[in-house]
């Protein structure tokens, strides 16, 4: 976990320019912890969406807005009504931003937008860093080791240059066990895309081609970055031993959202790389196509009652005791007996419950 007030910021190259849609990666800026709009930016980046250009995503949602009352925003494409989607996300996350947005010049509309997209490349900075040394525990059952051993520090080891990290990397469908196979992704003659997910995705690492979607974003190894990241680190050893806030518990998060979940299997991907920057126009990770089209799936309609499942599944392993409505009532307790004479009781009428 990167504790939000305590490690230090990312640092990423100011010159880099963004275009196109501002759901993409704009400049990278150090982040400072003390401002209320960089640690909302934090948390947003890690939990709604992580790799967004925040100064464009603002101004071209306050001028949407205006678009919007003679236009439904159906009638947009795909992209914009993602963009849309995400800017009123931001908006109703931060009570009060609407109107400072709309009451101010533009100036303060870029102001806001950099301080947010400080705290999301700041957080993002620190996963990243922290990840890199946490991975490699989590990579073959505990008290086994990894031969040959990675170096904490150096990640050009890592990829389909390591037999471990490279079965694990290695995309849904090809056999890394194949000689042929191996050598060709070690090389980099057979290219990997983003929307090629890797089989460190599905639990047990097993991939079933006639069930694509069985165990799919069910890994155990996404389940320890997740709680490394929203929980605490020593939470991934199921003893709690974090004497501050993981997180989560910080920003009130009792459920898995579909932003996190994306930004996890990135950053672990990432993390299992022999890439050394998480850049935008890494052609080799490719993480900003991997991190979209895990998204892609997450918000398709037509997916709904699988995604429904995962995401319910994933809240039960992560915040077990977050929501009573995902939790069964055990049957003959105290409590359905409260409730049985009460809802006896409101049938006699007002009368019988005073």
């Amino acid at each position: 976990m990167s504790d939000d007030e305590n490690h230090p910021p990312f640092a990423g190259d100011p010159s880099r320019k963004c275009s196109g849609s501002a759901l993409h990666l704009g400049p990278c800026k150090k982040a400072a912890s003390s401002n209320p709009l960089v640690l909302h930016g934090r948390h947003f980046g890690r939990t709604v969406f992580a790799l967004c250009n925040y100064p464009a995503l603002l101004t071209s949602g306050i001028l949407r807005l205006e678009e919007l009352q003679d236009t439904l925003i159906e009638d947009y494409p795909a992209d914009v009504r993602r963009e849309h989607r995400v800017f009123t996300e931001l908006i109703d996350s931060y009570p009060g931003l609407l109107d400072r947005l709309t009451n101010g010049e533009e100036e303060d509309v870029i102001h806001v937008g950099e301080l947010m997209g400080k705290g999301a490349s700041g957080a993002r900075g620190d996963d990243t860093k922290t990840l890199k040394s946490a991975v490699l525990e989590w990579l073959v059952p505990r008290g086994q080791v990894v031969i040959p051993p990675l170096s904490r520090n150096i990640k050009s080891d890592r990829g389909f240059n390591h037999e471990v990290t490279g079965a694990l990397l290695c995309p849904a469908g090809l056999d890394w066990s194949n000689a042929e196979t191996k050598r060709n992704l070690k090389s980099g003659e057979t290219a990997v895309r983003g929307d090629q997910w890797p089989m460190f995705l599905y639990a047990g690492y097993v991939y079933d081609s006639d069930d694509p979607w069985k165990g799919l974003l069910r890994s155990e190894i996404l389940i320890f970055g997740f709680k490394h990241v929203f929980t605490s680190p020593s939470s991934v050893e199921r003893e709690p031993k974090a004497t501050r806030s993981g997180n989560a518990h910080l920003h009130s998060m009792k459920s898995v959202t579909k932003g996190s979940l994306a930004y996890i299997a990135t950053q672990v991907r990432f993390s299992l790389s022999s890439s050394s920057v998480f850049s935008r126009t890494d052609t080799v990770t490719d993480s900003e196509n991997f991190y979209h089209s895990i998204l892609d799936l997450l918000e398709d309609p037509e997916e709904s009652q699988e995604v429904v499942d995962l995401m319910t599944w994933w809240t039960r392993r992560i915040f077990p005791n977050s929501s009573c409505s995902q939790r069964s009532i055990s049957t003959n307790s105290a409590l359905v007996k409260i409730r049985e004479k009460r809802a006896a009781l409101r049938e006699l009428g007002p009368s019988s419950t005073t």
